[in-house]
């Protein structure tokens, strides 16, 4: 992710406003900082799908532990480790 540029109105990342804000500011941090966890939103706007469908990929149902996304669930909230999207992302690349 490229953290040189002013992300307000951006479209480069799927995310516009606060979202890309806190998506390139959780970047800028360090790997053990709280602040690198991303919300179901932050996920979604990444990724460009529905909130619903990120809910969906954390759950245990019928999917076998290796197809979820990996997350951490904070009382009722769900948060992600940037490294843990990438992850889900490289097991699905399509290598051609």
């Amino acid at each position: 992710m490229e953290l040189g540029h002013d992300c307000r109105g951006c479209t480069r990342h799927g995310a516009r406003g606060r979202t890309a804000a806190r998506i390139h500011r959780s970047a800028a941090f360090g790997p053990h900082d709280l602040e690198a966890l991303l919300t179901v939103e932050d996920v979604a706007a990444l990724l460009r799908v529905s909130k619903s469908w990120v809910y969906e990929h954390t759950r245990a149902r019928g999917t076998p532990r290796s197809g979820q996304l990996r997350h951490v669930k904070i009382g009722k909230y769900v948060r992600f480790e940037p490294e843990a999207v990438r992850e889900f992302l490289a097991a699905r690349a399509r290598h051609i």
